[in-house]
């Protein structure tokens, strides 16, 4: 056989790779190779407290929404080096054979606490405090940043778009945008931030969330005409389903609907043209024909802008896909996860810190809480700065410091209130409250400073 006849013949199939509940490698690769490293010259052991913030929010906005956090805990109950990873690192050649036998039996039992999912955040929050030895703390990095960044990217965007549209709900729609396995992230984070629903079935499964759907134009094309395409949808989901009248021409479609339906149908959605025009003459049609009560959702590459354009005309629910799960603009917060206190030589933990030009970090353990004014406005973001165990040990003395950091990883033990569709609930609840106590100017559109500055108190 020649080389070209071995090159174009049919080739047996590589088997699929396998599902692996591990989250031991989604990192990178030199967490491992700073684990090997620690484990040769000793210092694997040292106490260590990491730190997850931001140095600047995204041109423009004026808060932050922390999601993921949820995700964060649940990834690490599964964060187990077994045969398969073990096997690959080995063959691999990424790490030696005692890193190897470490990672075998890797656990994390130190302590996290930070922000409560669902918090409006800032410029140098201390979202998330990570404390353990260096050994178990720095592998968490990557996975940390990456299930944060996103989350809260999504849901800082859902929350401006759930401020635009003030009581209408804002629904979920953007898995065809987005790669299968964020498209459910995305999902759980808007509803963190306000969402009403999802389209993505397995966000509804994981989380609990309320999933929406009917039907597409593939259905109307399906079917001989536009009639008999509403006739089967409501055969099938009764009348109280949602049509969609823009397939063909929109007037004769609303009138095709009320036929079917009657004027119990539940709503119509517009997904193209002039959405502001469009809603104000199909709830014209729509209350001429007794309709009064069908409602108006509309869909179409909206943002937020788009929502808060469409909030003097008659719409009562906005389908949002792309723009929300690519962060509407913003696909990341820029956090980071810096090494912020660790033990010398002597045992004592201090404070360290980067010096780089425009990457520099504020060394020790923070704590944290928001003043409140007497009409429970918020007015500042207080970082409590000092003496590590001060630290440690302190909690506002002032009526008006609400605290911000809560306990969610003890002594390696989850907190499982924060985790599944409970932490979900806990989640959207949280973030109800703490966009609620911003300042009146945070929910601008308009470019802005952070809605809150940043003031620090030193406990030295």
């Amino acid at each position: 056989m020649t080389d070209l006849a071995r090159e174009t013949a049919p080739q047996a199939a590589a088997a699929p790779p396998a599902p692996r509940p591990s989250t031991a490698l989604l990192t990178d690769k030199y967490e491992l190779t700073m684990l090997q490293a620690a484990l040769a010259d000793g210092t694997a052991d040292r106490r260590c407290v990491f730190e997850v913030f931001t140095r600047r929010l995204p041109t423009g906005r004026r808060y932050g929404v922390l999601a993921g956090t949820g995700r964060v805990l649940e990834a690490l109950e599964h964060f187990r080096f077994e045969d398969a990873e073990l096997a690959f690192l080995d063959v691999a050649g990424v790490v030696d054979d005692r890193t190897l036998e470490f990672l075998r039996d890797y656990r994390f039992t130190g302590t996290v606490t930070g922000y409560a999912e669902g918090e409006t955040f800032f410029p140098g929050s201390p979202l998330l405090q990570v404390e353990g030895s260096f050994a178990e703390a720095v592998l968490l990095e990557t996975l940390v940043l990456s299930i944060l960044n996103y989350d809260s990217a999504v849901a800082s965007a859902a929350s401006r778009m759930t401020s635009a549209a003030v009581d209408r709900p804002c629904l979920e729609m953007g898995a065809r945008r987005a790669h299968e396995q964020a498209a459910v992230a995305a999902a759980r984070a808007a509803v963190v931030a306000g969402f009403a629903g999802t389209s993505n079935l397995e966000a509804g499964l994981r989380y609990g969330l309320p999933t929406i759907g009917t039907a597409a134009h593939a259905f109307t094309l399906l079917h001989d005409d536009e009639v008999a395409a509403f006739r089967a949808q409501v055969a099938s989901l009764g009348t109280g389903t949602t049509l969609l009248v823009d397939t063909y021409d929109i007037r004769r479609g609303v009138e095709n609907a009320v036929a079917v339906a009657g004027p119990g149908l539940g709503a119509v959605r517009l997904d193209s043209g002039d959405l502001g025009v469009l809603a104000v003459e199909v709830r014209r049609q729509l209350d001429e024909l007794g309709a009064k009560d069908t409602r108006i959702t509309v869909t179409s590459d909206l943002d937020e802008y788009a929502i808060a354009s469409l909030a003097a005309v008659p719409v009562d629910s906005y389908g949002v896909g792309t723009s929300l799960v690519t962060g509407s603009g913003a696909p990341t917060c820029g956090m980071v996860y810096k090494l912020v206190a660790r033990e010398d030589s002597s045992g004592t933990l201090r404070p360290v810190a980067k010096a780089s030009t425009n990457k520099t970090s504020q060394g020790g353990r923070k704590g944290a809480a928001r003043r409140l004014d007497p009409d429970g406005r918020a007015v500042e973001e207080v970082l409590v700065t000092g003496p590590d165990e001060a630290v440690a040990g302190w909690s506002p003395d002032a009526a008006d410091l609400r605290p911000l950091l809560v306990p969610l990883v003890v002594d390696g033990e989850v907190d499982t209130r924060f985790v599944g569709a409970d932490g979900v609930r806990r989640a959207a609840e949280t973030h109800r409250r703490s966009r609620a106590e911003l300042p009146r100017g945070a929910r601008r559109l308009s470019a802005g400073d952070p809605a809150l500055p940043t003031v620090q108190l030193d406990l030295a």
